[in-house]
Formats: structure tokens, C-alpha cells, sequence
């Protein structure tokens, strides 16, 4: 063998997350998978990604999405998360409109 047929490859990057893998991470239950999608769709500001992770009830997801649109200022996503019931986002719009 040679040393370039030993060599692990690190200059592949990592892969986005697609729909199909966010449905196989949550269809599957993996938490570590799901986990790394919740951050990755972060990392992204994707609110559209946050949120359908958060539809299952994932509560990472879901603080996650809180957050994000707070960063954002995305009332109308705070609202929604707001109507649900999610005192959190509730909190911050009464924040935002209280200045």
C-alpha cells in the first residue's frame, strides 16, 4: 500500500442537510443526526429548516427556531411560535414591542 492509498480523505466537505436527510434523521429517531441538522439549519439562519424539525415537537429545535427568529427579528415567526403556545417567543415579541 502507499501512503496515499492510506491517507484518509479531509478535504471532503460537509454535506447540507437535504430535505430527504431531515426526514430519514427524524423518521429514524437519531438523536445525534437530528441534533447536527437542528445546528447546521442554525448555523444557516434556514428558519424553513428549524421549523420543520420543530414540527415533531423537538424542543433543541424548536429554542432554536426561538432564537434565531428573535436574531432575526422575524415577529411574524415569533408570533406563530407565540400562538402555539411557546412562552419564550411570547416573551420576546412583548419585549420587541415594548422596546
Amino acid at each position: 500500500m502507499t501512503d496515499a492509498e492510506t491517507e484518509t480523505d479531509t478535504a471532503t466537505p460537509t454535506a447540507t442537510p437535504t430535505p430527504t436527510a431531515t426526514a430519514t434523521a427524524t423518521a429514524t429517531g437519531d438523536p445525534d443526526a437530528l441534533d447536527e441538522l437542528i445546528q447546521l439549519a442554525a448555523e444557516r439562519q434556514d428558519l424553513t429548516a428549524l421549523r420543520r424539525l420543530s414540527e415533531g415537537g423537538n424542543r433543541t429545535a424548536v429554542d432554536q427556531l426561538v432564537e434565531l427568529a428573535s436574531e432575526l427579528g422575524d415577529t411574524a415567526e415569533l408570533r406563530r411560535l407565540a400562538l402555539q403556545g411557546n412562552a419564550d417567543a411570547a416573551d420576546l415579541l412583548e419585549e420587541l414591542a415594548c422596546g
